[in-house]
């Protein structure tokens, strides 16, 4: 997991059906390191990750990744931006939970994705 390692929630508010979270990013986190040396980025699957862990999180539940219908990865994030926004719109069906979810830099979007979590 990389809660707790690589970011921690700074705060969370958990309506129905949607979750929003200020995120902290570790600048000094190890993965820093091969990802880039000279300049680092938050990669792509950490971004999913990061998702992953907030809704599971929030909601209380192991989660896995079923689908990803569409990801698109807008703007680099810099480890040393510091602070970013989730927010993760869901619906449940049966037991897996149908998400969108955009990761944002203030009015940055820096990551969208929909896309199917299972709830394990």
């Amino acid at each position: 997991m990389f809660k707790e390692s690589l970011f921690k929630i700074s705060s969370i508010t958990h309506d129905e059906g949607q979750i929003n979270a200020d995120l902290q990013i570790d600048q000094r986190n190890e993965i820093f390191a091969g990802h880039f040396p000279d300049q680092p980025v938050v990669p792509g699957a950490c971004m999913l990750q990061i998702v992953k862990e907030t809704l599971a999180d929030a909601l209380k539940v192991n989660l896995a990744l079923v689908r990803a219908d569409n990801i698109k990865f807008l703007s680099l994030v810099e480890p040393s931006i510091g602070k970013l926004q989730l927010t993760i719109i869901y619906q449940q069906a049966d037991s897996d939970l149908k998400i969108n979810a955009n990761l944002s830099s203030g009015e940055t979007v820096c990551m969208k994705m929909q896309g199917v979590f299972g709830v394990r």
